[in-house]
């Protein structure tokens, strides 16, 4: 995972000092290098993470010499119980949450046919990349009400918007969070909760590794991105944190693609 001096020259004139972050899934790729863009802004930040204690540890180092600080939590926010455990660790330690960062996913390497599906990868599919954002929200929403506002971003992806053969449950679980977010940022903007959507393409994560190892694959990938490379996690944290940032206080239930030009539309 990569923390450079880049992720600080960006984020130096983007201040949230002491503002309170949630971030899923923080403990790798994408999360992880949210995780640090937040807290090189001066960030109090809580991440989840659901396995790996080690990987956790190494955001939390990474982040000792920065504005902010990390604290991660070892919880599922694929249940109910285990994202109210996340909420209330976060508001026990800050006793808020100004922006909530829903990241958490799962993806398939290997090829799912529908008629070779089980209902077992279709139901954690769902659960952990749908479910586990709406966990988060039902219990982080109360809060930002009383606050009056609060940012909500969700990370989607490109399969939400032109599908993914052999990988319908993803794409399926990815466009239900556009349609999510579509939803909320009209039925809470009265509150003054700004609700968007990050949609990255291929990412340099642990998550791809197997597509980059294959060097078929791998160009058969890269052929449909114009840029001609995968993504570095710090690219889809930089707009993540523009969106919870004081440049972005008009902007509520966009979509915001972040994928070397692979899908051109809105």
């Amino acid at each position: 995972m990569r923390c450079g001096p880049s992720n600080s020259r960006a984020t130096m004139h983007i201040t949230l000092k002491d503002e309170v972050v949630l971030v899923t899934g923080g403990s790798r790729g994408i999360g992880a290098a949210t995780v640090r863009a937040f807290a090189a802004a001066g960030a109090k930040v809580v991440f989840n993470y659901r396995r790996d204690n080690r990987a956790a540890k190494r955001v939390i180092e990474s982040c000792r010499d920065l504005e902010g600080e990390a604290f991660g939590v070892r919880t599922d926010v694929a249940s109910m119980s285990g994202a109210r455990s996340l909420v209330s660790a976060a508001l026990s330690r800050f006793e808020r949450v100004d922006t909530l960062v829903a990241n958490a996913g799962i993806w398939n390497y290997q090829p799912a046919p529908i008629e070779k599906m089980t209902e077992k990868q279709w139901d954690e599919m769902i659960a952990v990349n749908l479910k586990g954002v709406y966990t988060l929200v039902h219990y982080v929403v109360p809060r930002m009400i009383r606050q009056q506002g609060g940012k909500i971003i969700v990370v989607s992806s490109t399969a939400a918007q032109r599908g993914e053969a052999f990988h319908t449950h993803y794409a399926a679980s990815k466009g239900g969070l556009i349609s999510f977010v579509k939803g909320l940022s009209t039925e809470l903007a009265r509150h003054g909760i700004l609700v968007n959507c990050v949609a990255p393409g291929w990412v340099e994560t642990d998550m791809s590794a197997p597509v980059t190892k294959d060097r078929r694959e791998y160009r058969k990938v890269l052929s449909v991105i114009p840029l001609r490379r995968f993504a570095r996690p710090e690219e889809i944290a930089l707009p993540i944190l523009f969106l919870a940032s004081p440049m972005a206080t008009f902007i509520t239930g966009e979509v915001l693609n972040v994928n070397g030009g692979s899908v051109l539309c809105g």
